[in-house]
């Protein structure tokens, strides 16, 4: 296990409440219920209706003998972890009953996330889609730098995922529905990629479709050798015992390398595929489908759960989703990859026990790989990947799931269950802002940034700046609030920051700027 230790230093409140390795391992609460959520869980707004409503008022607005719960700083705090020690142990002086007496330790859970969810006003389920993307008026001042954020490229499709930028500083970008388009440095030119491998738009539900297009990367060497890395969907039909039963299409990731010449996809090689055995039906929602390189020549993978609602299959080895893949630049498998020589496992697994894994990266202090990752009900992450590491989807999560119940699917499976098998999290984000990709930044236009993390996120629109000292942060920030949905960030050639920001009117590509210090004045 990773030693991670507490913030030792004050920070500034986020619009979320953020924490370094929650644990409702409380001793106020109990631990003789912490994995007993046997009861049929009542929804979040329900359990609040039911246990709360009476005394603090249906829309947490305060009654005559309860407070209210949102629109002002809590006496006792407002954290999930400071919320759910008040619920357990009540304040008898004021009439407020110690709620451990009557709740299990998982409803207690469920109404600390409901209202810190409201007092977020981060509702679940809000994707925000439609929202027009808030450009900040003038000169934005951060607590390092000050910067600009601009339009770059307008026009693309909704459903973008991934961007690389080129040596002449052209855009290569995904877009999930449709394919790979190259667009100009200027972003006035736009011309899709011919021969690469196929994506399919579903007009009934693009949200939900099956075969995507998913990361576009550069080969650490591209300027030598060209070549450029596909991660995507690979869809195949009555091509295996579930899509013959059901009659629908099935797919997995795959990833292949090729080059660019003129609007062509040439020289394709296949760096990793899988049976079609274990290619899944249902949406590519879930799929993960990010790549890292590391400088030792691998290349990382992820591949999440699939489908929203899968959860066998994650744990097992032999199966390809829900884990992290290792593998040469090559393809080839890894010699020191942990599962080689087991013939149970494929060997290409790094780790396992992953939900949706948003971001992948190297941090270029040390060489050890980071992600990001989304939960349920809570529970967002962002981890350090370990060789053989259990990341714990779907056996344990200090998310939720979304009717309420405690996240344990497979626990009866195993001969026995310890949670210090499991991975936990360097930082866990409850209620969940929709973490998407990051980058470790390392351009020279924003130097006081050098080495920290830039992080976006989707349902909270926001962008966030972290600093870390080893594994623990020292300092966060919210760059940019009430934006848009950052679903891919990338440092340009002279350390500008570029977003790909996710818009059903249409997505763009967004660029930060420094300002000098009297501009910003």
């Amino acid at each position: 296990m990773h030693n991670f230790s507490r913030l030792s230093t004050p920070l500034k409140k986020l619009s979320f409440s953020f924490f370094i390795l929650l644990s409702l391992e409380l001793t106020s609460i109990g631990t003789d219920k912490i994995y007993a959520a046997t009861e049929p869980a009542l929804t979040f707004e329900a359990l609040y209706a039911e246990q709360c409503a009476v005394c603090h008022g249906s829309e947490l607005q305060g009654e005559a003998i309860g407070v209210p719960l949102v629109g002002l700083d809590l006496l006792h705090g407002d954290s999930l972890e400071e919320l759910a020690i008040s619920i357990a142990d009540g304040f008898p002086e004021s009439g407020m009953p110690a709620w451990s007496e009557t709740l299990s330790t998982n409803q207690i859970r469920t109404l600390a996330v409901f209202i810190v969810e409201q007092r977020d006003s981060m509702p679940n389920g809000v994707f925000n889609t439609l929202t027009p993307i808030q450009f900040p008026a003038g000169v934005v001042a951060s607590e390092k730098h000050s910067f600009t954020a601009v339009p770059v490229v307008d026009g693309l499709e909704e459903l973008i995922f991934s961007m690389a930028i080129l040596p002449d500083r052209q855009f290569l970008v995904t877009e999930k529905t449709r394919g790979l388009r190259l667009i100009s440095a200027d972003g006035q030119q736009s011309t899709m990629i011919q021969g690469t491998p196929k994506a399919y738009h579903n007009d009934d539900n693009p949200r939900g479709g099956v075969g995507w297009m998913l990361e576009v990367v550069l080969h650490p060497e591209y300027a030598d050798n060209g070549w450029i890395y596909l991660h995507f969907s690979d869809r195949c039909e009555d091509c295996n015992t579930y899509s013959r039963q059901f009659k629908r299409p099935a797919s997995m990731n795959k990833v292949v390398r090729g080059r660019i010449e003129g609007d062509q996809w040439v020289d394709q090689e296949t760096i990793i595929e899988f049976d079609f055995e274990s290619y899944q039906i249902g949406s590519d929602i879930g799929a993960g489908g990010r790549v890292a390189f590391d400088q030792e020549g691998h290349l990382f993978f992820s591949i999440g759960a699939r489908s929203p609602n899968t959860m066998s299959g994650v744990q097992d080895l032999a199966l390809p989703w829900g884990k992290i893949h290792r593998v040469n630049l090559d393809g080839s498998i890894p010699e020191d990859n942990p599962y080689v020589g087991d013939a149970s496992a494929l060997d290409s697994i790094w780790s396992r026990g992953h939900r949706s894994p948003q971001g992948l990266e190297i941090n270029p202090l040390n060489g050890d790989l980071w992600s990001t990752e989304m939960g349920p009900r809570g529970g967002d992450e962002l981890n350090i990947i370990g060789p053989g590491n259990n990341y714990g989807w779907p056996l344990h999560s200090l998310g939720i799931n979304y009717s309420g119940t405690e996240v344990n699917y497979g626990r009866d499976e195993l001969e026995y269950f310890d949670i210090e098998d499991i991975e936990m999290p360097l930082v866990d984000f409850t209620p969940s802002p929709a973490v998407s990709s990051f980058i470790f930044y390392q351009g020279d236009a924003f130097p006081e940034w050098k080495n920290d993390i830039l992080m976006g996120t989707l349902k909270s629109m926001q962008l966030f700046r972290f600093s870390f000292d080893g594994n623990r942060v020292i300092e966060q920030e919210i760059l940019l609030d009430d934006f848009a949905r950052v679903r891919d960030i990338e440092s340009g050639i002279d350390g500008e920051v570029y977003l790909l920001l996710e818009n059903g009117a249409g997505s763009k590509i967004a660029r930060l700027m420094p300002m000098p210090v009297e501009v910003a004045k």
